[in-house]
């Protein structure tokens, strides 16, 4: 859903030492998204818009707090990106 390249324009990197970390914290989002927003793969699809702004918050927040992240912050904050997702309003 989200390219390496759009990840590092979004994080403002232009090196590629950190390319491999990028594409993990990619797959990490996705799985954080999934979960939090309580979506299959099917849900995922269709709710590009939202999903895509998570991720790309998720991917942001993980790689600037690579030390420090604080989950219980960043859950929360996914769930309210995240509410109508998760509680079918959608």
């Amino acid at each position: 859903m989200i390219t390496l390249n759009e990840a590092k324009n979004y994080l403002r990197i232009d090196h590629e030492e950190d390319d491999k970390l990028i594409l993990q914290l990619l797959d990490t989002a996705k799985s954080l998204v999934k979960d939090v927003g309580r979506m299959d793969e099917e849900r995922f699809s269709e709710n590009e818009d939202v999903v895509r702004t998570a991720m790309l918050y998720t991917v942001s927040y993980l790689y600037e707090n690579r030390n420090t992240a604080d989950f219980s912050k960043l859950t929360l904050t996914l769930r309210a990106m995240l509410f109508a997702q998760r509680e079918g309003v959608m």
